[in-house]
């Protein structure tokens, strides 16, 4: 069964010096961490932030391209993990019809929150998080940051995030 989610949060591991991004399950408090690179947190984060760049990024790159070929993101589906790697399909109505295309999560993530589509993952991968960490999520959270963060300071924002901050999880 696929649970509809949205990002909680983003973090550094410190132990693997991976991104992470937590997906947190709509009007739930059950919670799937997924290890991404730094491109990609920092693309996911500016989106949420509505950081915009003087040129586009490869995200944003995407998002025009599904535009403009008359496309629609219906979904991004968290399709299952193998072996500590994620596996995404991002669901696409064009003109020939409804296309699945095969992607990483985490690129999948940063093109679903350009153009507000939706993101499930099946609720077998999602993990239940207890009172005292979700307690702690406020101070934690991406819409903290100050939307007029430059390039460095994203950087050190993500970099001094800590995955102690929001749970323990292995990938």
């Amino acid at each position: 069964m696929m649970v509809e989610v949205t990002v909680a949060r983003l973090g550094l591991d410190s132990a693997t010096n991976s991104y992470v991004v937590v997906l947190r399950e709509k009007g739930g408090r059950r919670v799937l961490p997924i290890w991404i690179g730094q491109p990609e947190a920092e693309s996911i984060v500016m989106q949420m932030n509505q950081v915009k760049r003087e040129r586009p990024i490869t995200h944003d790159l995407c998002k025009s391209l599904i535009i403009a070929l008359g496309g629609i993101l219906r979904r991004v589906s968290i399709t299952r993990v193998q072996k500590s790697t994620y596996y995404a399909e991002m669901q696409i109505d064009g003109a020939k019809g409804a296309v699945e295309v095969d992607a990483r999560p985490s690129d999948s993530i940063a093109i679903a929150l350009r153009l507000n589509a939706p993101i499930f993952a099946p609720a077998s991968l999602l993990t239940a998080v207890d009172d005292d960490q979700d307690a702690e999520e406020g101070d934690f959270s991406v819409e903290d940051a100050d939307s007029e963060l430059t390039a460095d300071q994203l950087k050190a924002y993500l970099e001094n995030l800590r995955p102690e901050d929001f749970g323990k999880f292995s990938p």
